[in-house]
């Protein structure tokens, strides 16, 4: 057991924020901790690391050590990026340290003394405590977090001060992976990341050996890396077993049972309440009508069960059917200031289908969705609309409102004949309702205006949606339920989302853009990562898609396929030698620390340099190995 809440709440002034907390988190445990905003889950980890004291109940913590990355935070100092790692192992510096003063003492004391007997064995010890701790691969671990984090390509030698935000995230966990602590506790740990350190991260987590505690919105996310759900509802905690999709199942049929419980008890207190005003005033009957009033009155009555969390409802529908051929966009080029985002992009859209694009940051993702809107000048190639196409776009920035108008102000001027209630019953819809509606678009928070920019989209019943990362400022049930109007959606979808989620729901087929073209991948997000799986093994060069009126395909030249051979084989050779020179160290690792070697100072000085000069060795191959993956 690392920690264990035995009925705790916490107050905010006379607001009581938790209460009757019971949660434990043993050794091993892998919880994700969900709820709405404001529902109490940074108060709870606040509970669990200390930062706040309980004021009911108890928490109990063991020895164990924790380490909370709470979100948005990241590092602050005056140190190198490298050096602000190797501080997490300062005690083994320590140790290293001793070690090459311990090894001066011997090289000037005589062998067959009784000091050099007491410094060899001191040697000794302070040898295995070194490896135990696994003190020969610090710089290989600091590497390894470092490069899987996004910082292969960057300068060990920056100062952590003049990193962005979102680095200064990252570098944050890289050092909290490092530290290793009993209970890894991440608050939203998945900002900042793009799909490839995602993956790398999942992975790490995945044979983490501690209790991992995740507060997240990213649900794919969750599904890979937790086993239970925590979720804080009004101020109470309930576990769950499994995975966020698991979650989401027992939460559906635990809302059945508890609806056909509810109707239950409002059925017999009907029934109850007839029967007393009919019989409590009858000499002959007034004594049972009494005695059912008694149990009226000691009836704990249920609340009435609600949709989870009272989220937006959505739904997408359109009036006229357009042609088969919605879209063809042909040979495009993409720039911004005379700097190449992408070109030779080439893609047919059929009526109906759902797309997801995606691709490094920085590509044109954004910027080819605004090509489709005319609102990005391309500086070559064409891009057709179908007859009868009417598309609905929701951009990434709020550029089209008016921050200036209220709700209902921004509804009716983009449409003038809509009544006042007509408006409020949209907004409704949205969780946008009272005096929320004459809030100044301006003054709302970023998941109301994505809610009012859906409110928009769905009067404007377009039979194309161009989505361009839709679920941003959407808590976890908005993101279910757009995740479900999109997927009952008849008509086209083309969209650019981070949401793995989504992307492994609602599209059927994943487009990945490239500086040289679009590659289109049939299926889903999990379809589309074995694909470049099977694709990496094979070795296959990648293709732009192919069109009917016009061949357009690209493909790598056999130099560029003799030159991936190549480096397969160099990458093999490589990952041999690694194996090699790791069990060579071992093996020196434990003949040192034999009495025989132990006692011989010049054997010891020697095996001892061949310990260096192979670590070396190892970082260097490391390095090597790192290019080729």
């Amino acid at each position: 057991m690392i920690i264990d809440l035995k009925d705790a709440g916490k107050y905010f002034g006379a607001e009581q924020i938790l209460s009757e907390i019971n949660f434990k988190i043993e050794d091993t445990d892998r919880i994700g901790l969900i709820g709405a905003n404001g529902a109490g889950k940074t108060t709870l980890l606040n509970l669990i690391t200390g930062k706040l004291s309980a004021d009911e109940g108890e928490v109990i913590r063991s020895n164990k050590t924790i380490g909370y990355l709470e979100q948005n935070s990241g590092l602050t100092s005056g140190k190198t990026i490298l050096n602000e790692m190797r501080e997490v192992f300062s005690d083994l510096f320590d140790i290293e340290k001793q070690l090459k003063e311990i090894y001066g003492e011997m090289s000037a004391t005589n062998p067959d003394s009784e000091e050099y007997r007491i410094l060899s064995s001191r040697y000794a010890r302070l040898q295995t405590v070194f490896e135990q701790k696994d003190g020969y691969n610090i710089d290989v671990k600091i590497n390894t977090v470092l490069n899987g984090m996004g910082f292969l390509n960057k300068d060990r030698d920056v100062i952590v001060d003049t990193l962005s935000g979102g680095e200064k995230t990252r570098l944050a966990i890289c050092k909290l992976l490092l530290t290793a602590p009993d209970l890894l506790i991440l608050d939203e740990p998945t900002n900042h990341l793009d799909f490839k350190t995602l993956m790398w991260l999942e992975e790490y987590l995945s044979t983490y050996k501690g209790a991992l505690l995740m507060v997240s919105h990213d649900r794919y996310f969750l599904d890979k890396c937790v086993d239970s759900i925590a979720e804080i509802y009004k101020g109470k905690l309930k576990r769950y077993k499994g995975n966020y999709t698991k979650f989401r199942h027992l939460k559906e049929e635990e809302l059945k049972f508890l609806t056909k419980e509810y109707e239950k008890q409002q059925n017999e207190i009907s029934s109850l309440k007839t029967y007393v005003e009919k019989n409590i005033v009858r000499a002959s009957t007034s004594k049972s009508a009494q005695s059912r009033q008694k149990i009226l009155d000691k009836m704990e009555v249920m609340e009435k069960p609600t949709e989870y969390l009272k989220t937006v409802s959505l739904s997408f529908e359109y009036d006229i059917e357009p042609v088969k051929d919605v879209l063809t966009i042909d040979d495009l080029k993409l720039e911004i200031g005379g700097n190449l985002l992408a070109e030779h992009l080439c893609l047919d859209v059929k009526r109906g289908e759902k797309i997801a694009i995606v691709g490094e940051n920085g590509v044109g993702k954004t910027s080819l969705l605004k090509a489709l809107m005319n609102k990005f000048v391309y500086s070559e190639g064409s891009i057709s609309w179908g007859r009868n196409t009417k598309v609905s776009y929701f951009e990434q920035e709020t550029t089209e409102l008016n921050e200036n108008n209220n709700l209902i102000g921004e509804i009716s001027d983009a449409y003038p004949m809509m009544y006042e209630q007509e408006i409020r019953n949209i907004l409704g819809r949205m969780r946008l309702t009272g005096e929320d509606v004459y809030k100044k678009v301006g003054n709302l928070s970023g998941g109301e205006k994505a809610k009012l920019k859906f409110a928009k989209i769905m009067l404007r019943r377009g039979n194309v949606l161009i989505f361009d990362e839709p679920t941003n400022h959407l808590d976890l049930p908005s993101k279910d339920n757009l995740d479900e109007a999109l997927f009952g959606y008849t008509g086209t979808l083309i969209t650019v989302s981070h949401d793995r989620y989504l992307l492994n729901k609602v599209p059927d087929k994943i487009i990945e853009l490239g500086k040289n073209g679009l590659t289109v991948y049939n299926g889903k997000y999990d379809d589309y990562l074995r694909q470049k799986e099977q694709e990496k093994k094979e070795n296959i060069p990648e293709e732009a898609p192919k069109k009917e009126a016009k061949e357009n395909s690209y493909y790598r030249s056999k130099k560029d396929r003799a030159n991936e051979l190549k480096a397969k084989r160099e990458a093999e050779r490589i990952e041999k030698e690694i194996l090699e020179t790791e069990e060579l160290i071992e093996t020196l690792q434990n003949e040192i620390s034999l009495p025989e070697i132990a006692s011989d100072y010049e054997l010891l000085n020697e095996k001892c340099k061949q310990i260096e000069e192979n670590q070396d060795k190892l970082l260097n191959l490391y390095e090597q190995w790192d290019n080729y993956n």
